[in-house]
């Protein structure tokens, strides 16, 4: 495994930031780690990192241990925090070269600087200071500076807040090649970006692991039951098919359309026919849908 957690658990005083964690993560998985704010998700990104010592437990990266080989796991791990903390009055070109001459020797930097320049698409900004960038390309140096000493893992907190739609997709683009190879861990608060980019979803609230799943089960195995779209020929009364056995909730998508969820173990749909029939209701379309990652979320992190 290239990141292997072990009943981690983390104080600040008596307060407890991280509760007996403990999960896997395995070369080319890309994998979200969500929580609400406060959750815990940057104290365990930085525990990972070397940043701080956990409390307890135990976590190694490509067999290097945090607390007895941090130099190790340094070299294995590639992190862009949330801020992006950067030098604005070096030039792009530069400030690559000075990051990866921490790693490398000269001649490996040159190379590689030249290998993030082109992966990154900052070749027609390589020449500028960074506190003339945009917002998206500094996202972009932080990238670079991330990769360049060709990590096995990659821990990315927030890379895209502030970005552009079109700068969105350049950068998601980008995270998902590097997950073809590299162990990519992703925190985000945009749900599209998990569902786009992420093949695994690990779900933190209060200190403690509430969901581990691909995304896929994860929206399986909520609870929430089956998820029905129904167009009718005309307005229907949203009371009545609350009322009808085995349904859970009724939203108003428009005055003819509705979105209802059943309760785990109903298959509402032959109900809603003969509901349908019975009432001179006439039915234009019906679709089953998913459980969005965001009304999961919003389940598992609700108290």
């Amino acid at each position: 495994m290239s990141v292997k957690v072990e009943h981690i658990t983390k104080l600040y005083g008596t307060q407890k930031a991280l509760q007996d964690v403990s999960f896997e993560i395995g070369s080319g998985e890309v994998v979200g780690f969500l929580g609400p704010n406060g959750a815990g998700k940057s104290t365990m990104m930085k525990i990972i990192c070397c940043f701080i010592p956990q409390s307890s437990g135990r976590v190694t990266v490509h067999g290097h241990d945090t607390a007895d080989d941090s130099i190790g796991v340094r070299k294995m791990v590639g992190y862009l925090p949330e801020h992006n903390p950067l030098y604005h009055d070096m030039y792009v070109k530069e400030y690559l070269s000075f990051i990866g001459s921490i790693h490398m020797p000269e001649k490996r930097v040159r190379e590689r600087l030249n290998e993030m320049i082109e992966l990154t698409g900052l070749g027609p900004e390589q020449h500028k200071k960074i506190g003339a960038l945009s917002k998206g390309y500094r996202q972009r140096v932080g990238l670079a500076q991330a990769m360049i000493h060709d990590p096995e893992v990659l821990i990315l907190d927030e890379p895209t807040t502030g970005l552009d739609p079109n700068q969105l997709v350049d950068i998601r683009h980008l995270i998902s090649e590097i997950g073809k190879r590299k162990t990519v861990i992703l925190s985000t608060h945009i749900m599209q970006e998990v569902e786009a980019i992420c093949n695994r979803v690990i779900i933190i609230n209060k200190g403690v692991i509430v969901a581990d799943e691909s995304t896929k089960v994860l929206r399986q195995k909520t609870g929430r039951g089956l998820v029905l779209e129904v167009e009718f020929e005309r307005p229907v009364p949203a009371e009545e098919l609350k009322l009808l056995s085995g349904v859970n909730s009724v939203s108003v998508i428009t005055d003819s359309t509705y979105m209802i969820t059943s309760d785990p173990d109903h298959d509402i749909r032959s109900v809603l026919f003969e509901w349908s029939v019975k009432n001179n209701h006439k039915v234009l379309s019906l679709s089953q849908g998913e459980n969005s990652l965001e009304k999961v979320f919003r389940d598992l992190t609700a108290n």
